[in-house]
């Protein structure tokens, strides 16, 4: 049975309002990217304002990007519904642009009363004192944290950024928020050579984020090569999932407009 919804029904019990004090991991390899699982993830955890939902109605979100600028994830949620302009404005959502402002030329100033900030140093101190003041931007009481493609940091930074450092930088920042999500790239390269000093502290990074997490869901490519109806694979793990019935396992399809069909194998 598929399921083409905004949010998979299928996928709903896995990334529906997190418990207090958790840590979920999306972990994404090249040609499985994970733009559409983060998108669905913030529109749950939103979309209160959206569909009538109340539960989710106290609750902000602080997302972090060290890959996309702010125009392609509200491109995105634009798509399923979700307004982050007005919802910024409602002190519902705060974006923290990790891309141009360390990788390219940042414009200045945001239009509007837009809560968008701008990482324009790599210093995890800098970092965390940006996240810190987005999380008190947050009018909310129920804050999470999403800190997409973390181990970004690793490629750019010398060698005072490890593994280690930005494990306690997370916990630290944990300490801060309802509920946090990261998205790290777990492709066979990074993860398995191990080689290079950047390969073995992206392999720590990953493999310890999963140890830690109460949830992980790992997206691929299908074992078998690529399909026309067939995205990839994604597997949720994780003590989380022990709650809801154990390791799954689901196909899913990304469409043009941005849709996700989501279903069992052989079906």
């Amino acid at each position: 049975m598929a399921s083409t919804t905004r949010i998979p029904h299928l996928l709903e019990p896995y990334i529906s309002l997190p418990s207090e004090s958790s840590l979920n991991l999306v972990t994404s390899v090249l040609g499985a990217g994970a733009n559409w699982l983060v998108l669905r993830h913030v529109y749950s955890y939103l979309r209160g304002s959206a569909d009538g939902d109340e539960s989710t109605k106290d609750t902000g979100v602080i997302l972090l990007s060290f890959m996309r600028d702010g125009a392609f994830w509200r491109e995105g949620s634009t798509k399923l519904g979700l307004d982050l302009d007005a919802l910024s404005r409602a002190g519902r959502f705060t974006f923290i642009d990790g891309f141009s402002g360390l990788y390219g030329e940042a414009k200045n100033g945001v239009p509007g009363t837009r809560k968008e900030r701008t990482l324009r140093s790599t210093e995890l101190a800098d970092i965390k004192r940006e996240i810190e003041g987005a999380v008190a931007d947050l009018r909310a009481s129920r804050k999470i944290l999403i800190i997409d493609q973390l181990d970004a940091l690793l490629a750019v930074t010398d060698d005072s950024t490890t593994s280690l450092t930005l494990q306690d930088a997370v916990l630290s920042l944990r300490s801060l928020v309802h509920s946090t999500l990261l998205t790290l790239s777990a492709d066979v390269p990074l993860v398995a050579t191990q080689v290079t000093t950047l390969e073995r502290e992206h392999a720590s990074l990953v493999l310890s984020s999963a140890h830690q997490a109460d949830m992980v869901l790992a997206l691929r490519m299908l074992d078998t090569g690529t399909a026309r109806d067939v995205s990839g694979v994604v597997r949720i793990t994780g003590p989380g999932a022990e709650t809801l019935g154990g390791a799954t396992e689901y196909l899913y399809h990304v469409v043009a407009d941005g849709g996700v069909k989501v279903f069992e194998r052989g079906t």
